[in-house]
């Protein structure tokens, strides 16, 4: 792995995705000039800095943190628990064998104060979501990131996989580059683990939860079982907090009745990181929680395959 000190310009490259196989660009975040500086280039007070050399932006400097891969992260903006996640996962990954060079740069997608407690409000949020994913998008872009990831699992505002893909398609197609969604990573990931029959957690009314299981079922898998703490606000998901759903998990999902494979957590602003590496070893029982799921899904198609500690065995062992 470069260093963040040394010049690292590549030019844009075409990737094949190792879980998806479909191809996409990687545009290059160091073409020179990088960094352009503004004449008369280094100053010492007010003054041009004699004798001090300078940085050389043809050479094609690489971002002092992100110097490996930077990624766009698209989030309501309601949601606390995303970014949070997939920091934490860096972070405990640290080092040229993990996730040293990453970087995330967030842009919100704003919703009024959205709620979910009727159909009508739901598909209220349904309008305001999409209307702004446009705008998330064209902000991520600012800071140029190589791949985005779209930390929001629609399949409760959308019922069915076809209106799901249709609605992401309105924003990838005018992409340059790759984006990571919920409805591609989650199949990934449980394809990865061997598991079919599957439980779903939620944070959904019952009508995003029957939209939830509709998707998985649509994309193949049998949804054996649903639990739910149904918000009515969005903002409100990140309070659950952990012993409610851990009572969940083994209580009402992960049963010897239920024989399930695996536990889907769908709704990212629900935390379920510490919830997973508490709970697998318990159930040996494979739990997919979104955030992680995306991430893994992310770092996987860019070719990053490190085992990573901290965010279940999704991340440690596939």
């Amino acid at each position: 792995m470069a260093g963040s000190d040394h010049p690292t310009s590549v030019g844009p490259r075409t990737r094949i995705g190792r879980l998806s196989g479909r191809s996409f660009l990687v545009p290059d975040a160091n073409t020179p000039p990088m960094p352009a500086l503004a004449q008369p280039g280094v100053i010492h007070d007010g003054g041009s800095a004699e004798g001090f050399g300078g940085i050389d932006p043809s050479l094609g400097y690489p971002d002092v943190r992100s110097f490996l891969l930077k990624f766009g992260l698209l989030v309501p903006a309601t949601n606390t628990s995303t970014e949070h996640e997939l920091w934490s996962i860096i972070g405990r990954n640290p080092g040229p064998e993990g996730l040293a060079g990453i970087g995330l740069h967030t842009a919100n997608v704003m919703t009024p104060r959205p709620r979910f407690g009727t159909a009508a409000e739901l598909a209220e949020y349904q309008r305001q979501f999409l209307g702004g994913l446009r705008a998330a998008v064209d902000q991520a872009l600012a800071a140029e990131p190589q791949y985005l990831i779209l930390g929001m699992s629609l399949e409760h505002i959308i019922g069915g996989l076809d209106g799901i893909r249709a609605a992401t398609a309105a924003v990838t197609d005018l992409l340059d580059r790759g984006m990571a969604t919920w409805h591609d990573a989650a199949p990934a990931a449980l394809t990865a683990l061997n598991a079919k029959r599957i439980g779903l957690l939620t944070a959904f009314n019952e009508q995003g939860n029957n939209n939830a299981a509709r998707m998985f079922t649509d994309l193949g898998f049998e949804v054996v079982t649903t639990a739910s703490f149904p918000c009515e606000l969005a903002l409100h998901i990140a309070h659950l907090p952990d012993w409610a759903k851990e009572k969940a998990i083994v209580e009402l999902l992960a049963t010897p009745r239920n024989r399930l494979d695996a536990v889907v957590q769908c709704g990212t602003n629900m935390s379920l990181m510490q919830v997973t590496e508490r709970l697998e070893p318990v159930l040996g029982l494979p739990i997919v929680g979104v955030n992680a799921a995306l991430f893994w899904y992310a770092l996987r198609e860019n070719g990053l395959d490190a085992p990573l500690l901290g965010a279940g065995m999704l991340l440690r062992e596939h």
